[in-house]
C-alpha cells in the first residue's frame, strides 16, 4: 500500500534511512565522472545489490539511483533522452531490493544550473523535475526526497514538481559555508531553509551531505526549532581525503552511531547517511538505536 503521510512512520520514533549510493557505485566499478543513473539501465544489478545490502543492514527506508536522473544533468552524459525510463528503472530496483520490507523513497537531486545567471527560465528547470517526479511517481516510489540542495529557488521549484505527484516530500538543503559550515553555497541558514520549506508545505525538512555528523547535530536542532515537520538527517563520513588517488573518509561506522542520541534529542527523526557511508555505518546506527533505547519508527509493513 502507499504511504498515505509520513507520521505512519514516525509515530513511533527513530526510522533508520540508509547510506551512501554514489560511492558505493565506485566501489563497483563506477568511474568517477561517469554517470551512476546510467547504471540503472546498464548495470541493474550492481545498483540493486546496494539496495538490497541497506535493507539487510536495517534501513526502513531506502533511495533510488536517481539523484541526477533529471534532463539536464543527464544531457551532460548524453541521456536526455531516457529521463523516464532511466527513473522507473530507479524504482524498480530499488523495490525489488525492498521486496516489502522497507518503504522506497525516490531521490531528486539539483539541476547544477545557476538560476541566478539566467540562462535557463524557472519555469523549464521547475518542468524538468516534473518530468523526473512523474516518472517516479508513477512507477510506484512512497515518497520524493529533494536533496543536497543548496539554492533556495532551486529546491522551491522541485517541491512545486514533487507535490503535483501527490506523495509525501522531503526536502533537504546542504549546509557546508561560512565559517560555521551552517549556511549553504547561496548563504541561506537552518532556519531560513526550514520556515521557507515549510511555507511552501513540504512533509518533512532536513539536511544531507556537506560535513560529518557531529556538525548536524546543530543544524537538527535549529531545523527542529524552525518547523514543526519530521526533521531527515543524512550526513557524510567526515569530510573526503585523497589517498592514493583514491577518495576515503577516515569516519568509522562506531564513532558515526555514537552521534545518534545527539541528533535524536536534537530533534531528528530520519536518520541515514550521505558520502562515505555504507551498509555498516547503518548497521551501527541500527544497534545504536536499539543500544539507547530510542524508539523506532515503524517498517514497511507497520
Amino acid at each position: 500500500m502507499r504511504l498515505a503521510s509520513l507520521a505512519e512512520l514516525t509515530v513511533s520514533g527513530t526510522v533508520v534511512t540508509d547510506g551512501a549510493w554514489g560511492t558505493q557505485l565506485q566501489e563497483r566499478g563506477l568511474e568517477v565522472g561517469a554517470c551512476p543513473d546510467g547504471w540503472n539501465l546498464t548495470r541493474p544489478e550492481a545498483v540493486e545489490e546496494v539496495a538490497r545490502a541497506y535493507v539487510e543492514a536495517g534501513s526502513q527506508v531506502i533511495l533510488t539511483n536517481t539523484f541526477g536522473a533529471n534532463r539536464f544533468t543527464l544531457a551532460r552524459h548524453g541521456l536526455d533522452g531516457k529521463v523516464a525510463e532511466i527513473n522507473r528503472a530507479g524504482v524498480e530496483i530499488s523495490l525489488r531490493a525492498a521486496a516489502g520490507r522497507a518503504k522506497v523513497f525516490a531521490s531528486v537531486g539539483p539541476t547544477g544550473i545557476m538560476l541566478m545567471m539566467g540562462e535557463v527560465s524557472p519555469e523549464d528547470v521547475q518542468a524538468a523535475f516534473e518530468v523526473q517526479c512523474r516518472a517516479l511517481a508513477e512507477a510506484g516510489a512512497d515518497a520524493l526526497v529533494l536533496e543536497t540542495f543548496s539554492d533556495p529557488a532551486e529546491i522551491l521549484l522541485a517541491v512545486a514538481a514533487a507535490q503535483k505527484t501527490g506523495l509525501p516530500v522531503v526536502a533537504c538543503m546542504t549546509f557546508d559555508s561560512g565559517k560555521d559550515h551552517d549556511r549553504t553555497l547561496m548563504g541561506t541558514t537552518p532556519e531560513q531553509a526550514a520556515q521557507k520549506l515549510t511555507a511552501a508545505g513540504v512533509d518533512c525538512v532536513g539536511s544531507n551531505c556537506g560535513q560529518g555528523i557531529e556538525g548536524f547535530v546543530k543544524i537538527a536542532a535549529r531545523l527542529r526549532a524552525a518547523t514543526d515537520r519530521p526533521i531527515w538527517i543524512k550526513a557524510n563520513a567526515g569530510l573526503p581525503e585523497i589517498i592514493d588517488g583514491r577518495t576515503a573518509y577516515a569516519q568509522t561506522p562506531e564513532g558515526f552511531a555514537a552521534a545518534v542520541p545527539a541528533l535524536v534529542q536534537a530533534g531528528a527523526q530520519f536518520i541515514g547517511g550521505c558520502c562515505g557511508t555504507t551498509p555498516e555505518f547503518i548497521r551501527a546506527v541500527k544497534k545504536k538505536v536499539e543500544e539507547a533505547g530510542l524508539p523506532e519508527g515503524g517498517r514497511a509493513g507497520q
